[in-house]
C-alpha cells in the first residue's frame, strides 16, 4: 500500500519509457539539494557521495555561484563569440592566474576541452615541432577515461565504451598507466603529446606510483613533446590540491578542466596553456557557440575566486584523511583495498561478498549515493563542503552494508 503512495517508481519507469539507455541509473529521483544533501520525489534525503563526478565539488546551489547566477541571469547569458562580452576577460585572466599560465581556452563540456587539447596539440606539433604533416602521434594510457567523442573512444580500452563505434581515429598510441620505461619507448620523433590523468577516476581512483607524474614532466621536456594533464575530475581542489598534479610538483604543458569549473550550475570547461601552446589557433580553426558564454563566465569566475582562498583544498585534505582512516579500518571487513587521495577515493569491495552495484544500491536504501565502476568497485567522491559528522555517517552506513 504504502509502495503505491510513492512518486519514485512511476517516475522511474517513465524516464526510462522516453530515454535512450545510455545510463543505468540508481532508482532515485532527486528534486531537489542543498549543500552535501539530496532530496527525493517522495521527501527522502540522500547524502551524495558522488558530487557529479567532481561537478559539484562546491556542493549543491552553493550560495555564492547561486547569487552569481542570478544576478547574471538579470543581465546577460548568451552573446556567442562573436562579440566581447563583459564577464569574459575576467574569467580568462583568474583562471589563466590560477594555473600559472597565459591563456584560456573555455568551452563547454569535459570531452570538448579534451577535443580542443587533441586538435592543439596536434598544430603545436607541425607548426612548432616540425612534425610532418598527418604522422603527429599522441600517447595515452590504458584504463584511461577522457570522454566518449568518436576520436576519444579510439584510444579507450574500455570496451563498453569503445566497441561498435569504429572506424576508430589513428594517431594514438597506449601504454601501461604508471609505466616510464614503456612511455619512453612510445615517444618518438612524431609524439606530439602525452595525454594522462594524474589519477584515474573512471578506472576506480587509481594512484600511479610515486615519481611517476615527475617523470612525465622529465620525458617530455627531454624529448620536446607536451605534456597534457586531464584534470577534469581531479582538479580544483578534488584531490587537497588545486590540481592532482601539484602533489609531485610537476607543472603540465596544458591543464584541461571542467565539471567544478561549472559549480554545479551551467557546463563550463576550459583549456589552460601558455601563448607558446594556445597561440597556434588562429580565428575559425576552433570554436563553440556557447562557449566562454557571459553566464558560464559570471559563474565560473566565482569558482576560481573560492579555489584562491585555499579553503576548499584545505578541506578536502584533512576531510580526506579522516575519510581514508574510517574506510581503511574496513580492510579485511568487506573491503579489500582503497586507495585516492583528499575526498576522493575508490573502494574494492569483496566480490564474494556482492557487486559494486550491489553495494551502491544498498547504500542508497541506507541513505548514502555513490558510484559503481568496473565489477565490485565503487568510488566516492563527496562535495568538498560535507562535514566530520556527515563523513562519519558515510563510513558507518558503509559498515553495515557490508557487515551485511
Amino acid at each position: 500500500m504504502i509502495e503505491d503512495m510513492l512518486r519514485t517508481p512511476a517516475a522511474v519507469r517513465d524516464a526510462e519509457r522516453h530515454t535512450a539507455h545510455n545510463y543505468h541509473p540508481l532508482p532515485v529521483v532527486i528534486s531537489s539539494a542543498e549543500g552535501a544533501w539530496v532530496t527525493d520525489v517522495d521527501g527522502r534525503r540522500y547524502l551524495d557521495c558522488l558530487a557529479g563526478y567532481s561537478a559539484l565539488n562546491f556542493g549543491h546551489r552553493h550560495p555564492t555561484l547561486i547569487a552569481a547566477a542570478h544576478a547574471q541571469l538579470d543581465r546577460l547569458t548568451l552573446t556567442s563569440r562573436a562579440f566581447v562580452h563583459d564577464q569574459f576577460a575576467d574569467f580568462c585572466r583568474e583562471l589563466a592566474a590560477l594555473c600559472g599560465k597565459d591563456l584560456v581556452l573555455p568551452m563547454n563540456t569535459g570531452a570538448e576541452a579534451v577535443e580542443t587539447g587533441i586538435k592543439v596539440a596536434r598544430k603545436w606539433g607541425y607548426q612548432v615541432k616540425g612534425v610532418p604533416d598527418g604522422q603527429a602521434t599522441i600517447v595515452v594510457a590504458d584504463g584511461n577515461f577522457h570522454g566518449r567523442t568518436t576520436t576519444i573512444v579510439s584510444f579507450s580500452t574500455d570496451e563498453d565504451a569503445r566497441a561498435d563505434f569504429g572506424p576508430y581515429t589513428p594517431g594514438f598510441r597506449i601504454v601501461p598507466y604508471g609505466d616510464l620505461a614503456a612511455l619512453a619507448e612510445a615517444v618518438d620523433e612524431h609524439t606530439v603529446a602525452v595525454l594522462l590523468e594524474p589519477i584515474q577516476g573512471e578506472q576506480g581512483v587509481v594512484v600511479p606510483p610515486e615519481g611517476y607524474l615527475a617523470g612525465v614532466r622529465r620525458l617530455c621536456d627531454e624529448r620536446t613533446v607536451l605534456f597534457i594533464a586531464d584534470e577534469i575530475q581531479s582538479g580544483l581542489g578534488r584531490t587537497g590540491a588545486t590540481f592532482a598534479c601539484e602533489q609531485e610538483g610537476v607543472v603540465p604543458d596544458m591543464y584541461l578542466l571542467g565539471k567544478a569549473l561549472g559549480g554545479g550550475i551551467v557546463p563550463v570547461s576550459a583549456v589552460a596553456a601558455d601563448a607558446a601552446v594556445l597561440g597556434v589557433l588562429r580565428p575559425g580553426q576552433h570554436g563553440s557557440t556557447f562557449g566562454g558564454n557571459p553566464l558560464a563566465c559570471a559563474v565560473a569566475t566565482e569558482v576560481v575566486r573560492l579555489l584562491a582562498t585555499g579553503e576548499f583544498q584545505r578541506r578536502s585534505t584533512e576531510l580526506g584523511e579522516r575519510l581514508h582512516a574510517g574506510l581503511r579500518a574496513l580492510i579485511g571487513k568487506g573491503l579489500v583495498a582503497v586507495r585516492g587521495r583528499g575526498l576522493w577515493v575508490g573502494l574494492d569491495i569483496d566480490p564474494t561478498l556482492m557487486s559494486g552495484r550491489e553495494a551502491c544500491e544498498r547504500l542508497m536504501e541506507r541513505g548514502v549515493l555513490a558510484k559503481d565502476t568496473h565489477g565490485s568497485t565503487i568510488r566516492l567522491a563527496p562535495p568538498l563542503v560535507i562535514t566530520e559528522e556527515e563523513i562519519d555517517h558515510a563510513v558507518a552506513q558503509l559498515t553495515a552494508v557490508l557487515a551485511g
